[in-house]
């Protein structure tokens, strides 16, 4: 990874400039690898996975110059070899505010196309109109919810520890849990990024305090929320060695977009849902 495509580089924590009139050059990649090789994954990844990007503040102008407004969901699938740093999406969205385009088939070519090179990999695109708002849903996790449990936390327990995280003796389980208390920190301004995650599992049963301890210990926590994501799978893995795994967080959104990763070693043959929650 080149000084270029770090995160220091990136527009994050630096005054910027809105531009009105498309600008793909705007969108700034950063490459996934460094973090994962952090995590100990070189070569075949231990799962598959989207970061699921919904945009809030979508607008352009149509042919005559009249506004037009659409939230828009990117697809953007695990293995492709970058991220986009979210405030450039944003500015880079930004860019389309005064741009006239012939009809949304334009602007949904445009946003895949330049996603698409931005991560290196293929990225689906869904532009909803304004009609289609009042279909949307919404809908909180399924799971049995671990905010539940009364626990003290040390002073000094507020980053992830990987130690905490054990299994407990009995049958094979299969369950899901969920926690809302999920907070970790931008890696560059340290600004607060607050989620929920939704873990699924086979294998056997994760000590639930533990594992509560583990999540709230991200508080403190610098990385990118597709970055926590990994690494609370690859702790999961490690620790617990579930036959199979799915970890699922949806993040609050920040200058009109949510970033919501998915990894799992196990395909049900569907997709993660895109039901915005409350907080979102």
């Amino acid at each position: 990874m080149t000084l270029s495509n770090t995160p220091a580089a990136s527009p994050l924590g630096k005054p910027a400039s809105y531009v009105s009139r498309y600008d793909p050059s705007l969108l700034f990649p950063i490459p996934r690898q460094a973090k994962r090789d952090e995590l100990g994954l070189q070569g075949t990844l231990p799962f598959f996975g989207v970061d699921i990007w919904n945009a809030y503040e979508v607008s352009w102008l149509n042919l005559r110059g009249k506004p037009e407004i659409a939230i828009v969901t990117f697809t953007v699938p695990a293995d492709s070899a970058n991220i986009i740093e979210s405030k450039s999406f944003k500015l880079y969205l930004n860019s389309f505010n005064q741009t006239r385009l012939a009809d949304t088939d334009a602007l949904t070519e445009l946003l895949r196309k330049d996603a698409s090179a931005g991560v290196g990999a293929p990225v689906q695109v869904e532009v909803r109109r304004q009609p289609e708002f009042s279909a949307l849903r919404m809908q909180e996790m399924d799971g049995l919810l671990l905010d539940r449990l009364d626990i003290d936390i040390a002073e000094d327990a507020y980053q992830p520890d990987a130690s905490l995280l054990a299994t407990q003796a009995g049958a094979t389980v299969e369950e899901t849990l969920v926690s809302h208390l999920l907070k970790s920190n931008c890696l560059v301004t340290g600004q607060p990024d607050w989620g929920s995650v939704q873990i699924h599992y086979v294998g056997q049963p994760i000590d639930q305090e533990g594992l509560l301890r583990y999540l709230i210990g991200f508080r403190d926590h610098n990385e990118f929320h597709e970055q926590c994501v990994e690494r609370i799978f690859i702790d999961l893995m490690r620790q617990c060695r579930p036959q199979k795994l799915a970890v699922y967080a949806r993040y609050t959104r920040r200058g009109g977009l949510d970033i919501n990763p998915w990894r799992s070693n196990f395909s049900t043959g569907q997709a993660p849902s895109n039901f915005r929650h409350a907080r979102q």
